[in-house]
């Protein structure tokens, strides 16, 4: 009978430990089955518990405490936001084994580096370029980053998705090659040092709020081939004096120039239809066939 209850103590110790082991010894971490939903933690250097399958949306975001965070090789999904606003991570460094992400020098990508997924908004990098695998810069991969001045897009890049560089303040200048047919919305917005950018021919789309609130953009020439402007593409560019429109433009959204004060002169076609206050504070539009 003795043996039989140290058996039986036995094995509910194992059934106990077995979900702490497999979950993280703390606190710290709020799991739902697999799912890592919460870090109630603040420490530097975070390593994910072993097992777990998904890191959920917002589950470190805002934590200035974080430095570095180690995803295992069991990690299969990774939530929007996750590491969002993270102003102290240096690197996020993922697990050989694991068959989704991968990491070079603490920035993210999918397995096979085609998507970079985040450059974590601690690193202290005035310039980067991106590796020729990747063909797209994910949602807000950039976003926040503060020290990066300058950055060289790869023509092996054909997209760049929401708000892939917003926030990005001291960010002067961009290149967007000839391989990209698609800006996201608000790619741009709230680059406050941004002064110029190049669009190329191969874009056919603005996307809403793209370039929102660049308050030193003083110029922008929109290619032939581009159709539509979104609403609030150019808002509150206060710098903005020139701006071409050619004829390709067939919509132009809500507010896309909106109280872009310095903008006194715009020529369009008369064939684009042009949405509510599109061009408020603009003195002149001039109308071509």
């Amino acid at each position: 009978m003795k043996s039989k209850l140290i058996f039986m103590a036995a094995l509910l110790c194992v059934t106990l430990l077995v979900p702490l082991s497999l979950f993280g010894q703390s606190r710290d971490f709020e799991m739902d089955g697999t799912v890592l939903v919460g870090y109630n933690g603040n420490a530097a250097n975070v390593t994910i518990p072993a097992g777990v399958t998904a890191i959920g949306d917002n589950v470190f975001r805002s934590n200035t405490s974080l430095t570095s965070v180690t995803i295992p090789s069991s990690v299969i999904s990774i939530g929007e936001d996750a590491f969002a606003s993270c102003s102290s991570l240096i690197s996020i460094n993922v697990n050989s084994q694991n068959s989704a992400y991968s990491s070079v020098e603490g920035i993210l990508f999918n397995k096979n580096r085609t998507i970079l997924m985040l450059y974590p908004q601690g690193k202290q990098d005035r310039s980067y370029i991106i590796p020729s695998s990747v063909i797209s810069i994910g949602k807000f991969a950039f976003c926040g980053f503060n020290s990066l001045t300058s950055i060289t897009i790869p023509l092996s890049v054909i997209s760049i998705e929401d708000g892939a560089f917003a926030f990005c303040n001291n960010l002067k200048s961009v290149t967007i090659p000839s391989s990209v047919t698609s800006i996201g919305e608000g790619i741009f917005a709230y680059c406050s040092s941004l002064t110029s950018v190049t669009i190329p021919s191969s874009v056919t789309a603005i996307g809403n709020g793209a370039f929102y609130y660049c308050t030193n953009l003083v110029s922008v020439t929109i290619p032939a081939g581009i159709t539509s402007i979104g609403n609030e593409a150019f808002a509150y560019c206060n710098s903005l004096t020139s701006v071409t429109i050619p004829t390709s433009v067939t919509s132009i959204g809500d507010m896309a120039f909106n109280e872009c004060v310095s903008l006194r002169t715009v020529t369009v076609s008369r064939k684009t239809t042009i949405g509510r206050d599109a061009f408020h504070y603009t003195t002149q539009i001039s109308y071509s066939d």
